[in-house]
Order: C-alpha cells, then sequence, then structure tokens
C-alpha cells in the first residue's frame, strides 16, 4: 500500500548536488556530536544474524523479517530490524564500562511497512548502546539521555543553516517530556496518534515516554516488543514505562515526525515480567534471553536515530526518497514529479 501527501506550494531548498553534499554534512556532524555528548566509539555491526538465536529486533512482536537460507552453515539467517538486542551484546563483549557505549550504522529491510512520505522498505539509523548501573536505571537518567541527544539534534541544524543559510532553524530551545498516560488524561477524546499531534504540535519538540505498557483505557499508548526496552518498570512520576520517542514537528508535512525510539534497556526481572504479560515466556530459552536472565549482559540504555528521518527534517525535504535510494510504485514517483519532488 501506498500514499502520498503532496504540501501545498512545496519547492526543494536544495538541488540533487547540494542535497547530496547536505546529507553527507548531517551525517558526520551528527554522529561525531551524539559519540561526544553520550561518550560512544563507532563499531561494526551485521547486517543479519540467525534464525532462533533471539537476536533479531522483534519491533512490535508481530513483523515478520526478511529470511534466506544459508548451505553452508545448514542454518537459516533474517536481516535485522534494529540491533537493540545484539548492541547489548556488543557491549559485552567489548567490555565498555559504565559511561561508555557504542555507536553503530544500522540497514535493515521492512518489507511490512505502508509506503508513504516518510516509510520506507528501505531503514537506515545510528544504532547506539550505552552501559549504565543498575542505579541508573531512571526517568532522571533516561531524561538526561534525551537532553544530550536534543542538543546535539541543535547543534547539528545550526551548523547546517551556517552551510547553507537560506534552511532556517526551526527547533525549539528544549524538548517536552509528558508520559503517555499524561497525554490519555490530556486529551481522553483522542486516539494515540492524535495526541501525539496534538502535543507535538504545541511543544515542537517532545519525548513521549512510556510504549509497550497499558494505559488506564486498558491500551498501550504504542506497540514494543517485551524483550528490549523496559515499559513495565514504575518510574518516578507514578507511571510505568522507562523508555519513548522523540518527536518533532514536521512544519513541511504538517505532521509529528519521530524520529528516534529509544530507552532504559530489560532487567532480567523486568524481562521476565513483560515475556509474561505478553505471553511468550518461552523466549526465556533463547540463546540472547538466557544469557540475560543469568547477569551475562550489562544494564544498558540505547536506541536508534533514523539517518534518513533526520536528513529529511534538516533538510525541510516532503518525502523521505529525496535523501535515501529505495524503491516506489511507479504512480507514487510520478505524482511526486509533478510536484517538484524528486524521488532518488
Amino acid at each position: 500500500m501506498s500514499k502520498t501527501s503532496i504540501p501545498k506550494n512545496y519547492h526543494d531548498l536544495l538541488g540533487l548536488y547540494d542535497t547530496q553534499r547536505a546529507i553527507g554534512i548531517i551525517k558526520t556532524i551528527f554522529q561525531e556530536k551524539l559519540c561526544a555528548a553520550l561518550h560512544l566509539k563507532r563499531v561494526t555491526a551485521p547486517l543479519f544474524v540467525l534464525n532462533g538465536s533471539g537476536l533479531n529486533d522483534d519491533l512490535n512482536g508481530v513483523e515478520r523479517p526478511v529470511s534466506f537460507d544459508v548451505p553452508c552453515l545448514d542454518e537459516r539467517a533474517e536481516v535485522v530490524h534494529s540491533l537493540a538486542k545484539w548492541k547489548r551484546y556488543a557491549l559485552a563483549e567489548y567490555g565498555f564500562r559504565p559511561g561508555q557505549g557504542l555507536v553503530t550504522d544500522m540497514n535493515a529491510i521492512r518489507t511490512f511497512e505502508d509506503l508513504d512520505n516518510i516509510h520506507s522498505l528501505y531503514v537506515d539509523q545510528w544504532d547506539w548502546e550505552k552501559t549504565i548501573t543498575e542505579s541508573d536505571r531512571t526517568l532522571d537518567y533516561l531524561i538526561d539521555t534525551v537532553n544530550d541527544i536534543y542538543a546535539a539534534l541543535r547543534e547539528t541544524e545550526w551548523l547546517i543553516y551556517e552551510r547553507f543559510p537560506h534552511i532556517t532553524p526551526v527547533l525549539p530551545e528544549k524538548i517536552k517530556v509528558v508520559h503517555s498516560q499524561q497525554l490519555l488524561d490530556m486529551y481522553p477524546d483522542l486516539d494515540p496518534k492524535e495526541r501525539e499531534r496534538e502535543i507535538t504540535k504545541r511543544y515542537r519538540a517532545v519525548f513521549i515516554v512510556g510504549n509497550g505498557a497499558d494505559l488506564s483505557d486498558g491500551k498501550p499508548h504504542d506497540g514494543r516488543a517485551p524483550d528490549y526496552d523496559d515499559w513495565i518498570t514504575e518510574n518516578s512520576d507514578g507511571y510505568n514505562g522507562l523508555n519513548g520517542d522523540i518527536m518533532l514537528w514536521n512544519d513541511v508535512l504538517d505532521i509529528p515526525f519521530e524520529i528516534s525510539s529509544m530507552g532504559i534497556r530489560v532487567s532480567p526481572e523486568s524481562l521476565h515480567k513483560q515475556l509474561e504479560l505478553r505471553g511468550c515466556l518461552e523466549r526465556e530459552q533463547l540463546k540472547f534471553h538466557q544469557s540475560l536472565l543469568n547477569g551475562e549482559l550489562p544494564y544498558s540504555i540505547g536506541g536508534g536515530i533514523g539517518q534518513s528521518r533526520l536528513c529529511m527534517f534538516l533538510l525541510q525535504k516532503a518525502h523521505i526518497g529525496e535523501v535515501q535510494a529505495s524503491i516506489w510504485p511507479e504512480e507514487h514517483i510520478e505524482e511526486c514529479r509533478k510536484n517538484n519532488i524528486l524521488l532518488m
């Protein structure tokens, strides 16, 4: 399924060549800023993992990965959805101490996406993970990390403005933090996506805490797999959840725009509780889950930050296909072309 939104009177602020140059600048500058803010080192990551290892990110728990045979191993492998679990293994393997972490380029294929201005079959993001102590597993630590990431976003935006002065900065000085239960209390007659729209349009940059656990209406704000982010532990504001999404207001498309999903990762205790709640305790027999339950993996915080999403936002593009090469239905490409949106 494919759908395209055409902004009224849209025009590209950069030509094709300058767009490519700007993408390179953003990817270099932002990674440097992120690494400096969170004390991260760059590492190399896999494109695929073996089936049955438990290492692939299950996202909402229902998406099916691209898989293929590996005859020389008599196994099947699957393309990663993200690296949420692999990164925690890597922290242990590299021996990162608390306060240190890693960042890597994650490239994925998500065949289940409905294609539109912000969704593609191809996903690229900075996947990062950082070792923490058990005492760091708090809402305050999570919010401090969000503020560090947001500062890196703003610094990158201003550096792009210096290189391309006709692209005016739009991010506010501070990011608003709100829990998904608070959103439900504020907008009880709206569905989750409508709530996100209202709060993000109001504050322009928002971190929505608490995705995965059921709210007072018996439904989660958004789905999360039970075995990476901790969404069941009660935090200091009395709500469940040590995870969330960074949302920015996209003026070009007039929509809330998710730039990052992140969180403090499950402890052995919260992993068991979340698997039990979702009716999938059998996963405890998988290699990753066994390692975590046996205390072999460090406590950590981590997330993903969309590379194409960030480039699209900072360069004020109308379509993700303007900053990444993917495949689109022919009618989708033609409609964009007629409206001055050139897809790669």
